[in-house]
């Protein structure tokens, strides 16, 4: 993987919208209380203090008690954090697949901002921007200084607004200097292609309120035209959503009243056991998608292909196909985000995002720190190879994991590939050089996507095995 240093802040989020396994609750008065640390506080009033009194410029009081919450959230875990009232918006509407920005999944290294993954249909995506590139500079602002928060609003604008962006990029010896038209990103979360006769693909790309239905919908397009020989389902770097949608794609390919999810914590509302039932997917009082479901949905052949960029609800779904032997998990160990984080609203339209909760898979597994190890490990290229990635075991403070003594994956261990045929140097020119090694590949079910032509090899193998029977 390379050498990552400390992020200082998640790359798990979406700019102009954070999408991770979320609970929405409202804050409620507790029957008991932790009694307060008055020596501790006492001390707090006395920095408080200086600081008004003795700075080197005046503050205001809200600005030191919002920074002074920030921190204490922000030193708990990656994934806590305090929402100021544009990014409680943001978040809001985020998970709603609808934002404003660029369309870059972004993280911090270094002191600079490292694209997690671009969004697909986004200017980011069509422009050419790569997992792995670094943000140096943002217009005429120098990234070194600021904050994942101020970078992330600085490249926020009115749609039709351009921004420029100043990259380096690894194996670039010049930087990159990208111009980009802000707009309205609304993110299709469900993508599907007949890839090949009798084969599906079926590609998530986030979990939002309405993805567990567009799911059903495109299952329904796919079984039109009769039964399948077998079906892949896509989770690379999804980096996760709410939860809910996370049990209903679940229950679009396990039979009804199936565990997928536990979550366990200190409160007792922290603790529940999710399961493929209408309650623990739907929201209110709508219609239940999963009645349109084609039934040879729960039968059909499944492989479920993960990467490093396969985070929080991604792992939800592929670690319950996985204990349920519904399904074959193959790629490289996911990012390994096992934490469950709660918005707690606040006065003046702001909140808190606190983690109050690990997950775990139906057999007790815990992800966090760890990921899903693939049943079979396949790395992105057929040399091997597979792009530099940044996983929640690299991220500081992350939560241990609770199981297997505190265990934490920062790579899957591959398997010894075959080594490519030598070729020329002359025999391809540098573009196509350059083409081959890009990963992913940009087109939906590419036939130049390794991992996928190995799951069809592996579905068709699956399919060979059953008629011989």
């Amino acid at each position: 993987m390379g050498k990552l240093r400390q992020a200082g802040l998640v790359g798990a989020g979406l700019l102009g919208g954070v999408l991770i396994s979320l609970q929405f609750s409202a804050i409620a008065d507790k029957e008991t209380r932790a009694s307060l640390p008055i020596e501790e506080l006492r001390t707090f009033a006395e920095v408080f203090n200086a600081i008004k009194s003795g700075y080197v410029e005046p503050v205001e009081d809200k600005k030191l008690i919002t920074h002074a919450i920030s921190g204490m959230l922000s030193n708990l875990d990656p994934h806590s954090s305090y929402l100021d009232a544009d990014a409680f918006k943001d978040l809001q509407v985020g998970t709603q697949g609808e934002f404003g920005g660029i369309g870059i999944e972004v993280g911090m290294e270094d002191g600079l901002v490292k694209v997690v993954s671009p969004i697909e249909d986004t200017p980011a995506y069509r422009a050419g921007v790569k997992t792995g590139d670094l943000i140096f500079k943002i217009d005429d602002t120098l990234v070194k200084g600021l904050t994942l928060t101020e970078a992330v609003k600085r490249m926020r604008g009115k749609p039709k607004s351009q921004i420029r962006l100043s990259i380096i990029r690894k194996g670039e010896a010049k930087p990159i200097n990208v111009t980009l038209t802000r707009e309205v990103i609304k993110v299709q979360s469900v993508k599907s292609k007949l890839v090949e006769d009798g084969y599906g693909y079926l590609r998530i790309t986030s979990f939002q309120e309405n993805t567990g239905a567009a799911v059903v919908k495109h299952l329904s397009e796919l079984f039109r035209n009769g039964s399948l020989k077998g079906l892949v389902l896509d989770l690379r770097n999804d980096p996760g959503g709410l939860l809910n949608s996370a049990v209903g794609v679940s229950a679009a390919f396990l039979p009804p009243e199936t565990l997928v999810t536990s979550t366990d914590g200190r409160a007792p509302d922290a603790k529940h056991r999710y399961s493929t039932s209408p309650s623990d997917y739907l929201r209110g009082s709508r219609d239940d998608y999963i009645r349109n479901l084609p039934a040879e949905a729960r039968t059909v052949p499944m492989v479920v292909l993960v990467n490093g960029g396969s985070a929080s609800a991604s792992e939800i779904v592929a670690g319950a196909l996985q204990d349920h032997k519904r399904a074959v998990v193959l790629g490289t160990t996911t990012f390994g985000k096992g934490s469950v984080q709660t918005v707690l609203p606040l006065p003046g339209n702001t909140a808190i995002k606190l983690t109050t909760a690990r997950y775990y898979t139906p057999s007790g597994r815990s992800i966090q720190a760890k990921g899903i190890v693939p049943d079979i490990v396949v790395e992105e290229s057929a040399n091997g190879t597979s792009a530099e990635r940044l996983r929640e075991a690299n991220l500081e403070h992350h939560l241990d994991n609770d199981k297997d003594g505190g265990t934490t994956v920062k790579e899957a261990p591959p398997k010894p590939a075959k080594p490519a045929p030598a070729k020329p140097k002359s025999s391809a020119p540098k573009e196509d050089a350059d083409e081959a090694a890009e990963l992913p590949s940009r087109e939906l079910a590419s036939k130049k996507d390794y991992q996928l032509n190995q799951a069809l090899n592996l579905l068709k193998g699956m399919q060979i095995m059953k008629t011989a029977r």
